[in-house]
């Protein structure tokens, strides 16, 4: 059987994800700053030619890299905001998802802990990186609306806050877990950020146990 012949548009896009799963690595391991395109581009099996066909700049590159990770992760939380769903489902989901909220993809977390830091040096780097973020913190935020309306609750400050507070608590802890392990192991990492799931949602169901029992 013959191989279905690719179009132009599926061939670019193609060669756009070898050079950006080949820039995860790299960048990973030698940080964007002493990374070159000819780093990346002979990584994917390509040319300095094919680099510039796809991408004007290497901090175009970064930033796609970080968008597309950013569309995965938060496309699987908004799919959770399903009135088909049963709560118990959705919290089992939420618990899963903030585990891998940083990625317990090393290579990932550290592309983003990459950005953050040249985010500080670098105020055009920064503004194109806060819109990324900020669409992260909007898609937890709705969530978290949602979760708590089915609830049938308030949640305990604004989405906004707590969205802010789930994001920076993963952040920290994987941060933790990478420069100290012998402190931060695996394990107190992961029971970490369950303690602070748990207590927001035992938090509200408590709320919503009390407001049930004060109505009858």
């Amino acid at each position: 059987m013959s191989r279905k012949r690719l179009t132009r548009e599926e061939t670019r896009e193609q060669t756009t994800q070898r050079l950006l799963d080949a820039a995860l690595k790299v960048i990973a391991r030698k940080g964007l700053e002493g990374t070159s395109v000819e780093d990346i581009a002979a990584a994917a099996g390509y040319s300095r030619g094919a680099f510039y066909s796809n991408f004007s700049t290497k901090d175009d590159l970064f930033i796609e890299l970080l968008r597309r990770d950013h569309e995965q992760l938060t496309g699987e939380l908004a799919a959770l905001r399903n009135d088909a769903l049963p709560l118990e489902h959705i919290e089992a989901r939420v618990t899963e998802f903030y585990s891998r909220l940083c990625g317990d993809d090393i290579e990932c977390f550290m592309n983003w802990t990459e950005a953050r830091l040249l985010a500080v040096r670098d105020t055009r780097f920064r503004a194109k990186l806060n819109a990324l973020l900020d669409e992260k913190r909007d898609q937890i935020a709705q969530f978290i609306e949602y979760f708590f309306k089915r609830l049938g609750v308030a949640p305990p400050l604004p989405a906004q806050q707590l969205a802010l507070g789930f994001m920076s608590l993963a952040e920290g802890i994987m941060l933790s877990t990478l420069s100290s392990p012998e402190e931060m192991s695996a394990a107190t990492a992961e029971s970490l950020r369950a303690l602070f799931l748990t207590a927001v949602i035992h938090s509200a169901r408590t709320e919503r146990e009390l407001a049930t029992a004060a109505m009858e």
